[in-house]
C-alpha cells in the first residue's frame, strides 16, 4: 500500500528535482528516500522519475500521480488541522504570504494591533511575487496570502479588506499650479517611472491610467517603490504609488508632492486569498477586521 511518507518524499523530489536535496528537505538519508521512491514506483507500476547522475526528470504519467499526491496531502493536512481545532482563535501558528509592494507598507500598520489583541499568536510571513504565492496557497504550502486585486486566482477565494487609489509623486518644482488632483491625460507619460514588468502594481497603475497597451518611455527599471521615489526626488521623472505607502515613502521628502490620481477607483483592492475548503476562515475574518480598522484609522 502506498504510504503518506512516500507521497511526502515524492513531492519533495518534485520540488527540488534532486534526490539529495529532497532527502535533506525531508530530514532522512538519501538511501532511505531512494528506497521509498523505488518501492513507490514498483507499487504504482510506472516510472515517476527519470534519473541519472546529472538530472531528475518527471515523466508524463508521473506528473499525473504527483498532481493527485498534492491533493491527497492537502486533504490529510486539513484533516489533521480539524483534530487540532481550538476554541480560542489563533491558538495555532499560521503562515501568510505577502507581495513586496504591500508587505513593507501594510505590516507595520496592522501587526502591532494583532500582537496586542493576540499576544501568543505565532504568525509566519513569507514575501514572494503574486504568482508564487497563488501556487503556495493552492498547494497548501501556506495558509493564505495577501495580494492586490485584480489578479488571476482561479479556484481560490478572496477576503477583501482594503481599497485604495494611486497618487502621482513628483518633485514640487514639477507640480503644476499646486494641483491636488490630476487625470491620466494630464500626466507626462514620457516622464513616468513604474516598477519593472512582473509586478502587479505596475499593471494596476497602468490600468488606472488606461495605459495598458503603452510602454514606459524611461530607461529606468526598478523593483522597489522606495528607489522610484528617490529617483523622483532627484528630478529624474515621476511615479505612481498606492495610498497605503504614502506616509512611509514621502514622509521625510519635503521636496516631493503627492497628487491624487483622479481616475475611476478604487485603483486596487487588497485581499486575503485562500482555498475554498480552508478550515480557519473564521480566524482570517478576524484578521480582515483588524486590518481594515487599522488602515481606516491611519490612511484616511
Amino acid at each position: 500500500m502506498i504510504s503518506l511518507k512516500q507521497l511526502h518524499y515524492a513531492l519533495a523530489i518534485e520540488k527540488t528535482l534532486h534526490f539529495k536535496k529532497a532527502a535533506e528537505l525531508c530530514n532522512v538519508s538519501q538511501s532511505a528516500l531512494s528506497t521509498a521512491i523505488n518501492e513507490f514506483e514498483k507499487q504504482l507500476g510506472i516510472t515517476v522519475f527519470e534519473r541519472n547522475n546529472k538530472q531528475v526528470l518527471i515523466t508524463d504519467k508521473g506528473q499525473l500521480i504527483l498532481d493527485k499526491a498534492k491533493k491527497v496531502k492537502l486533504e490529510v493536512d486539513e484533516l489533521l488541522q480539524l483534530t487540532l481545532q481550538d476554541d480560542q482563535p489563533f491558538a495555532r501558528p499560521m503562515s501568510i504570504g505577502v507581495i513586496p509592494t504591500i508587505g513593507p507598507y501594510l505590516l507595520p500598520k496592522v501587526l502591532p494591533a494583532v500582537r496586542h489583541q493576540y499576544p501568543d499568536f505565532k504568525l509566519r510571513i513569507i514575501e514572494e511575487q503574486s504568482h508564487i504565492l497563488v501556487d503556495k496557497v493552492r498547494n497548501g504550502e501556506i495558509d493564505a496570502a495577501i495580494l492586490a486585486l485584480p489578479y488571476p486566482i482561479q479556484g481560490l477565494m478572496n477576503f477583501d479588506f482594503w481599497q485604495e487609489d494611486f497618487y502621482w509623486i513628483c518633485h514640487k518644482d514639477d507640480q503644476p499650479h499646486q494641483v491636488q488632483e490630476i487625470t491620466s491625460e494630464e500626466l507626462e507619460i514620457e516622464k513616468l517611472m513604474l516598477l519593472k514588468d512582473g509586478h502587479c502594481l505596475k499593471d494596476h497603475a497602468l490600468a488606472a491610467c488606461k495605459l495598458q497597451a503603452q510602454k514606459q518611455q524611461t530607461d529606468f527599471d526598478s523593483a522597489s517603490l522606495h528607489t522610484l521615489v528617490q529617483m523622483v526626488a532627484g528630478k529624474l521623472g515621476t511615479t505612481l504609488v498606492p495610498q497605503m505607502a504614502l506616509d512611509q515613502l514621502i514622509h521625510n521628502e519635503s521636496e516631493l508632492a503627492a497628487v491624487h490620481l483622479n481616475e475611476t477607483g478604487p485603483h486596487r483592492t487588497i485581499a486575503f486569498i485562500l482555498r475554498p475548503n480552508y478550515i480557519r476562515t473564521d480566524e482570517l475574518d478576524l484578521l480582515r477586521g483588524i486590518f481594515n480598522e487599522q488602515l481606516t484609522q491611519i490612511c484616511t
